[in-house]
């Protein structure tokens, strides 16, 4: 297998990254980084195989240890982070991710996503207010993080006092899924979690008490055959919701303000469609700009048995890097996929993956930026973007803006 190392932290490459994507489809496919220790696959057929693959899981050590994959001890600054990545359903495999999926979607259901509709228009609408009142603004700061994190915050039942704290607990969590993390920033993730837990914990007992209309309540009642999740499982399935149910509409809501106001003849098609209220044409929309420049732009599996994928022998305990960004860029699956257009019919992208792990807050990311699009653009018609360039997180698997200034 061809050796190539891919900088995913290079701030040229993270700002772009769909010219260095395209020459590796063509050009090397499938490589192996010596220096993160994985193989990447960046054809969209093979992400896909790959994600539904079950010789490949989120997680290897229910089949092999740590002695046997060569791994050495864990990191005794991360001992909480640890945890409750075993207590979540996305880094677990069956039995346990099946058990705990169907637990959580028993209380996390369509029906309670779909009726979050109007609320969801609401806090747009309230926030849209406060950014139309001062002309110019953040949109990262001002629409695309409240607007989440309040969403979910108000579904989960999180009292108001304690919803400040949420996007930075998440904020320095999340950073752990990067390559190439510092010791600071994973004491950091490792406290967030403490501290985040101990505020999920304390509801969840509330909620026993004193059940109400919200997802920790529902959380508390679910219950699979017999089976309940126990507290540590709640309190590791809460905070996933949080972190998995905002990160891609924050990065998915800036890097498709982005999209629009560097094409402006889809901007005006959006214009055009928000004016008339035109929910279907923005069904459509937000899966294209989902696709076309992607939030979370990588995900990883282990190999679980020895398996030949795309002609590649990969071995027990290989780690695969997917590259979500490649594929949904491929042309062997989209036609003219450096092309953004709002009206793409054939459009099955990978952004929220696909099998046993495909993202149980799909709806509900779909739902806020079809929302968030319609409402400002129909409020704010003439929105564009005040300046380029715009600084990047520094991040490639969890991409996105530190800010994103815009005028009207």
């Amino acid at each position: 297998m061809d050796e190539y190392h891919l900088d995913l932290n290079d701030p040229e490459f993270v700002s772009d990254p769909y010219p260095a994507l395209a020459e590796l489809r063509e050009r090397l496919p499938v490589f192996y980084d010596p220096v993160w220790k994985k193989v990447f696959f960046a054809r969209y057929d093979d992400i896909a195989a790959l994600l539904r693959d079950r010789r490949l899981g989120r997680a290897i050590l229910h089949v092999a240890s740590r002695d046997e994959l060569g791994w050495p001890p864990p990191d005794p600054l991360t001992p909480h982070f640890d945890r409750f990545q075993q207590d979540h359903m996305l880094d677990n495999e069956p039995p346990k991710h099946t058990r705990l999926r169907a637990l959580v979607l028993k209380a996390f259901t369509p029906a309670r996503v779909e009726g979050l509709a109007g609320a969801i228009e609401r806090v747009v609408e309230t926030l849209v207010d406060r950014l139309a009142a001062r002309g110019g603004g953040d949109l990262l700061a001002e629409i695309a993080e409240p607007l989440p994190v309040t969403v979910i915050a108000e579904l989960l039942g999180v009292p108001e006092a304690d919803r400040p704290r949420l996007r930075p607990w998440s904020a320095r969590i999340v950073k752990l899924y990067e390559l190439g993390y510092t010791a600071e920033e994973a004491r950091e993730a490792n406290q967030a979690v403490v501290e985040f837990s101990d505020c999920i914990r304390a509801l969840a007992r509330e909620r026993r008490a004193r059940p109400r209309d919200d997802l920790i309540s529902a959380l508390v009642r679910a219950e699979e055959r017999g089976d309940v999740l126990t507290e540590d499982e709640l309190v590791a399935n809460c905070i996933l919701l949080l972190n998995a149910g905002h990160e891609a509409t924050v990065n998915g809501m800036t890097l498709g303000a982005l999209a629009l106001h560097r094409h402006p003849a889809q901007m005006a098609l959006a214009r055009e469609a928000a004016a008339r209220d035109d929910r279907a044409f923005f069904r459509a929309a937000v899966e294209e700009l989902l696709r076309f420049d992607t939030p979370l732009p990588m995900f990883e599996r282990w190999v679980l048995e020895d398996v030949e994928i795309a002609g590649v022998r990969l071995r027990r305990g290989t780690e695969v890097a997917l590259l979500y960004a490649s594929g949904n860029r491929d042309p062997r699956r989209f036609a003219r996929p450096d092309d953004l257009d709002l009206r793409r019919a054939d459009n099955p992208h990978l952004t929220f993956g696909l099998g046993i792990h495909y993202c149980i807050g799909a709806p509900l990311a779909r739902l806020e930026l079809q929302t968030a699009f319609r409402v400002l653009l129909r409020r704010l018609p003439g929105l564009r973007v005040a300046r380029e360039p715009v600084e990047y997180t520094g991040g490639f698997v969890i991409r996105g803006h530190r800010a994103l200034p815009v005028v009207w």
